[in-house]
């Protein structure tokens, strides 16, 4: 199995340590991965804003830099949801559906490809609460939205259950979203930011020590939320847990 990395541009700018951990994770389960060097982005930020025409060339790129693998991960669910919704600024070619089909958030590949059973390297003696990203939630179906009268499921926190000594507990309002948004936060800045203040106030009224998620985007905003707001809470991806990281 061939495996391509994908690092979204957040990751790649402001924590590139969750691109290595995913990198580090995906190899120690014995993974060929290959990481192309002229990755970009996934054209999110433009079709975002509604501007999709304009986000065909950085598809192209996308396409021609993973089109040779035979799963695309990526430690994002809106990355993730981007490239499988949204990939169709260009021509939908074999190529594209290709790339589009086998476009992985790491969640997911871990839980739904490869079945992964064990972590036995994971060790973390923490409080945590996880959130849920909206497109990993809805878009790509991480877990059960709270509005669907279904079976409870979550594939993160199935994962985070085979953590030694990891301890989850439950906010009030677990599948609310946090205010991140990409362009909403900076079109609305001050509901952006009461949503924040109420998430990590959920948070930390739950007794969390350390606020888990698979995007790094909603975790940055909640980070600058809890800081403003004085609330010592500490943010991880699950990337990093996974892979044994020691807080």
């Amino acid at each position: 199995m061939r495996v391509g990395l994908f690092v979204p541009c957040y990751v790649d700018a402001f924590e590139p340590e969750v691109g290595i951990a995913t990198l580090e994770l995906l190899e120690r389960l014995g993974l060929d991965v290959t990481y192309p060097y002229d990755q970009t982005c996934c054209g999110q930020p433009m079709t975002n804003t509604g501007c999709h025409a304009e986000a065909a060339a950085t598809e192209a790129l996308f396409v021609k830099n993973f089109s040779g693998f035979d799963h695309i991960v990526v430690p994002s669910g809106s990355c993730a949801h981007q490239v499988r919704a949204h990939l169709t600024a260009i021509p939908q070619t074999e190529e594209v559906r290709h790339v589009r089909a086998q476009t992985y958030e790491l969640v997911e590949f871990l839980h739904d490809v490869l079945k992964v059973e064990a972590f036995p390297w994971a060790e973390f003696p923490h409080r945590v609460s996880y959130h849920s990203n909206c497109n990993a939630l809805r878009g790509i179906g991480h877990a059960r939205p709270s509005e669907i009268n279904a079976p409870f499921f979550s594939k993160p926190l199935d994962l985070l259950s085979k953590v030694k000594g990891l301890e989850v507990v439950e906010i009030a309002r677990p599948d609310e979203c946090c205010g991140f948004g990409g362009t909403f936060s900076v079109f609305e800045p001050a509901v952006s930011a009461k949503m924040g203040y109420d998430k990590v106030t959920d948070h930390a009224r739950a007794g969390a020590h350390y606020v888990v998620s698979a995007d790094s985007s909603c975790m940055m905003h909640q980070k600058g939320c809890a800081e403003r707001l004085g609330v010592p809470l500490k943010f991880i991806h699950i990337a990093q847990v996974l892979n044994g990281a020691a807080a």
